[in-house]
C-alpha cells in the first residue's frame, strides 16, 4: 500500500457516507432496477436525509457513474497485476474473464452498469474516488491508491497497442475497428446472455475475442 498520509477524519467519514450509499445501491440493484430506487428509500437504509445525499451526489444518476468509476478502477487494478505476468492480448483475455467473473457474482449491478453506458449520450466523467475511498472500498488490493484511474477504453488500447508490438497482431490493422469490436463484445455479449445463461459468459467472450483476432488479422492481409 501507498505511504501517503492517511486522510483526515472528515474525509474518512464522507467516503464512508458515499461508499455506504453506493453499497446500498448495489444491494438494491440486485433485486430491481435503478430507475426503481428512490432516494427517500436509499436515504433511510443508510439512514441519512435526502437533502445529505444530494450533497454527495447532486443527481441521483451520479450514484450510477459512481458505481461504474468504483468497478473501472478494480478493473484498472486486476489489469496492472495481470500487466506483471503477461502482455497484449493476454492482458484482454484476463480483464474479459474478471469482468465475465464480476457479471456472476453481481448481474444486477452489471446490468445497470452497461445499461447506463449505453444510454448515455456524452460521457459523464463522475466523481472522484478520494484516497480514503479507495483504502476503504478496496483495503484488500495492494496499491489500490496509486492506480492509474483510466478508463476500459483505455486499457484496451494500450494492451492492442503491445500485441502489434510483439507481433501477436498485425502492424497495419485498423486501430478504430478492432476498438469498435472489443467494445461491442464487452458490453454485448453480457446483454446478449446475462438473463439467459450468465455462467456462459466467459466463455463465449474466449470464443467471439477469438473470431476478433482472426477476423482482424484476414483483414490486415
Amino acid at each position: 500500500m501507498s505511504s501517503r498520509v492517511r486522510p483526515s477524519l472528515r474525509e474518512r467519514k464522507f467516503a464512508r457516507t458515499r461508499l455506504a450509499l453506493a453499497e446500498a445501491a448495489s444491494h438494491h440493484l440486485e433485486a430491481a432496477s435503478f430507475e426503481a430506487l428512490s432516494v427517500k428509500s436509499l436515504c433511510e437504509r443508510v439512514q441519512i436525509s435526502e437533502a445529505t445525499f444530494f450533497n454527495y451526489f447532486p443527481k441521483k444518476e451520479d450514484l450510477i457513474v459512481y458505481l461504474d468509476r468504483l468497478w473501472t478502477l478494480e478493473l484498472n487494478w486486476y489489469g496492472q497485476q495481470a500487466m506483471q505476468q503477461h502482455q497484449g492480448l493476454a492482458v484482454i483475455d484476463a480483464l474479459f474473464r474478471y469482468t465475465s467473473i464480476q457479471i456472476q457474482k453481481k448481474p444486477g449491478l452489471m446490468g445497470e452498469i452497461i445499461a447506463h453506458e449505453a444510454r448515455s449520450r456524452t460521457r459523464h466523467q463522475g466523481p472522484v474516488i478520494t484516497v480514503a475511498e479507495r483504502m476503504m472500498a478496496f483495503s484488500d488490493l495492494d496499491g489500490i491508491v496509486d492506480t492509474p484511474d483510466d478508463s476500459l477504453e483505455g486499457l484496451l488500447r494500450g494492451s492492442l497497442q503491445t500485441a502489434i508490438e510483439q507481433g501477436e497482431l498485425p502492424e497495419n490493422i485498423a486501430m478504430s475497428a478492432a476498438m469498435v469490436g472489443l467494445v461491442s463484445i464487452f458490453y454485448g455479449v453480457p446483454l446478449a446472455l446475462q438473463h439467459g445463461n450468465p455462467a456462459a459468459i466467459a466463455a463465449m467472450y474466449r470464443q467471439q475475442l477469438e473470431l476478433l483476432w482472426k477476423g482482424l488479422r484476414v483483414a490486415a492481409g
